[in-house]
């Protein structure tokens, strides 16, 4: 095994397979979450099955969150620099956590104790596997040779330019999460509308249209690749997915996609949107995620 110039690093909310972090030599760190009150590591289905995770919640279960604290960023970060390694460690937007700001004062802890190593930190302002479509490409430049500086200038110029188009056929999780009314909610579900949403600049998830039915908004997920894609139609890249309890509508986009984009590298990746993510969306939701022209608003 060729040793890699310096870790490359995120949390679990990347929602990659384990065989892809594996594959990539990208390390993660778990998130943790709860399920009607039993606290459980978010650890890529591991301790619990995805569909299983998505149809505890179907049934009503109640499920939150917690992210990486400090102590155990200190603890993970630890063992990479005992093996004099250096980090460069990617977080989850700070538009949905305030994970950055623990791994940057772990950071600032551990510089004074091992100051012949570095630790850098960067705000991916990404999510699920459109944080995961981040990290692959910095797996990338790490291997063609790029220093830790480099990839991290490279981070920060471009994280803006990966896009993230979300849709959710189950409302009741936006009522929870108070971004709709109950009122609001059940004329949806009533009318069977479905929300088009997209990370903004700031890292945010941002609702954006409102579609009349699930088939149009699987397409308004394709229609958006189309505006917003490097190169349109002609997109050469990666593209990935993420789903909650909703593979077959997920496999349906990933075919339209790829019939209608006829360049891309290799075929649309399907993943599971994770059990951090997942807690606050619910099953019934597909992402989509490519490399575009910069998010500015």
């Amino acid at each position: 095994m060729v040793v890699m110039s310096f870790i490359l690093s995120c949390e679990s909310t990347a929602d990659l397979s384990q065989a892809h972090f594996d594959q990539r030599e990208i390390h993660y760190v778990p998130f943790h979450f709860s399920i009607n009150g039993k606290q459980y590591l978010d650890d890529l289905g591991q301790s619990i099955p995805f569909d299983q995770f998505y149809a505890e919640m179907a049934n009503g279960a109640k499920t939150d969150t917690s992210q990486v604290n400090v102590e155990e960023f200190v603890q993970y970060f630890t063992q990479f620099l005992e093996a004099g390694q250096d980090i460069l460690h990617v977080s989850l937007s700070s538009g949905l956590s305030g994970v950055s700001n623990s791994a940057m004062v772990a950071k600032q802890q551990l510089d004074a104790k091992y100051p012949d190593r570095k630790i850098e930190v960067v705000d991916s302002l990404a999510a699920s596997s459109g944080y995961g479509l981040l990290m692959d490409k910095l797996a990338d430049l790490r291997d063609a040779g790029q220093s830790i500086d480099e990839v991290k200038a490279w981070a920060e110029a471009n994280k803006l330019r990966v896009h993230h188009w979300f849709i959710s056929t189950n409302l009741s999780y936006f009522v929870r999460l108070g971004r709709l009314s109950k009122v609001s909610g059940w004329f949806g579900t009533q009318f069977h509308i479905v929300p088009l949403l997209n990370m903004d600049a700031t890292g945010h998830l941002t609702p954006r249209k409102k579609q009349r039915g699930k088939k149009m908004a699987e397409k308004a997920l394709v229609d958006a690749m189309t505006e917003h894609a490097d190169d349109g139609v002609a997109y050469s890249q990666k593209c990935y997915i993420s789903q909650s309890a909703f593979y077959d509508d997920a496999k349906d986009v990933a075919d339209m996609i790829e019939v209608k984009f006829t360049k891309l590298d290799g075929s649309v990746e399907i993943n599971h949107i994770g059990t951090t993510i997942g807690s606050h969306t619910g099953p019934g939701t597909i992402a989509l995620f490519f490399w575009g022209d910069k998010r500015t608003d």
